[in-house]
């Protein structure tokens, strides 16, 4: 557990994760990152949880790694992978979780945090969001895992503009190359306002469409093939299916209980 990651879920079943350490503008230490893999496991298991905002305390989504821990972390060839996996850990976990997940970048999303904002599958920001990998400017390669998920979201010339130039970019141009999907007022109410829309659908119907792009996205769509037959089977076998042509032919809103 981290005493620095914080829990809550909602009436309407959105789960938000919220990063806190505003002493560091919410910057991950080892135990931070070891942890959010789990978390995400966790929250994607359980049935009163439809959707998962990922955000950060005190104006601020996560400036990336917690550099004042490295001299005493990262010194030797094993504790360098520890970290390292343990970064990879997180972005996979938040990535691979069966529920849909929406990170709300306010303030910086810079390095580490900008990855955890790409292993989300949408991502709102604001007025004040400020993102970027500044990889080059610390003498490091980014890993490979955050490289496939930038990208995969922003596409190969923006990629090496984001990773050649280690620069912070400004919310529109985040939006213009991908790093960002909407732009609210505020981020945090407008990803709550969007996982609100994701959790009134069947869950059932949302968690295999998002079994179904991944796995294309992956280049695993053979290899899920089974997984993907037996989540249209539960949906369409699914209390929520009956519900749903119930509730249109008695024009009101569905009450789908995921089952």
């Amino acid at each position: 557990m981290s005493k620095y990651i914080q829990t809550e879920v909602d009436e309407t079943g959105v789960a938000i994760v919220t990063l806190d350490k505003p002493a560091r503008r919410n910057a991950c230490s080892r135990d931070m990152w070891e942890r959010l893999g789990p978390l995400f496991g966790e929250l994607g298991a359980r049935s009163d949880v439809r959707a998962v905002v990922l955000t950060g305390s005190a104006g601020h989504f996560c400036a990336g790694a917690d550099i004042s821990e490295f001299a005493e972390l990262r010194t030797t060839e094993a504790d360098i992978k520890r970290y390292e996996d343990a970064g990879a850990a997180a972005a996979i976990g938040i990535r691979d979780c069966p529920k849909p997940t929406i990170a709300a970048v306010h303030g910086f999303g810079v390095g580490g945090g900008c990855a955890l904002a790409l292993s989300c599958d949408l991502r709102v920001g604001d007025a004040t969001t400020r993102m970027g990998i500044p990889a080059a400017k610390r003498a490091i390669v980014y890993s490979r895992i955050d490289t496939e998920l930038l990208l995969r979201q922003v596409g190969l010339s923006n990629a090496k503009r984001v990773l050649y130039t280690a620069g912070l970019f400004a919310v529109d141009e985040c939006l213009s190359m991908g790093l960002l999907d909407m732009r609210a007022e505020a981020a945090l109410p407008g990803a709550i306002a969007q996982a609100r829309l994701i959790a009134d659908n069947a869950p059932l119907s949302v968690r295999g469409a998002k079994l179904m792009l991944e796995s294309m996205a992956q280049g695993l769509l053979e290899a899920n093939a089974a997984r993907i037959d037996a989540a249209a089977h539960a949906a369409v076998s699914s209390e929520d299916y009956v519900e749903a042509t119930t509730s249109f032919m008695e024009k009101r809103p569905a009450r789908f209980k995921g089952r």
